[in-house]
């Protein structure tokens, strides 16, 4: 039986069955509100890959979006070893051991000798690519800022606050 939200105005018609398995039973108006995050979602993921794939290419003609990815990970983060790489992207250790040979071949890193361990690597972004992402970065913000300048403060941080909350871990 599917709980009635004391605002559906809709009738009891409306109610979807029930969920099975891991899942609770929502109000269809819940129902109907998440369906519409996950289409917002859906179109906002698209404009975040194709923003990505469009700065990767500023960056340098070859690199793919996800070498885009680790390189502002190693610019944000500093030099790091590929395993807590692959673990801040959540991906394999392998799709990162591809992706810096990749960005080592189009000089954006450097592999250089682990400090704690002399046997390991650890991954570092060049300078050069430190560079290209500034200016990469400009492009960035400009979309960013053409969408959400006419924001409140308060609604930028509400925005904010809601897509951190989606974004904890349970």
């Amino acid at each position: 039986m599917a709980i009635v939200d004391e605002f559906d105005t809709t009738g009891p018609e409306s109610a979807e069955p029930a969920a099975t398995g891991t899942e609770t039973t929502v109000a269809p108006t819940t129902a109907t509100g998440i369906r519409e995050v996950e289409e917002q979602m859906s179109v906002l993921a698209g404009h975040i890959r194709a923003s990505m794939r469009d700065t990767a290419l500023t960056v340098d003609p070859a690199l793919q979006p996800f070498g885009l990815k680790l390189l502002r990970l190693l610019v944000r983060c500093g030099p790091t070893q590929a395993s807590a790489a692959a673990e801040a992207l959540f991906v394999d250790r392998s799709a990162i051991s591809r992706q810096a040979r990749h960005l080592e071949r189009l000089g954006l890193i450097e592999l250089q000798v682990d400090p704690n361990d002399g046997r390991g690597r650890i991954l570092a972004a060049t300078p050069t690519a430190e560079e290209r992402l500034i200016d990469a970065r400009a492009n960035d913000k400009v979309l960013i800022h053409q969408r959400l300048a006419s924001w409140s403060p308060d609604d930028l941080h509400r925005f904010a606050a809601y897509i951190a909350r989606l974004n904890e871990a349970e």
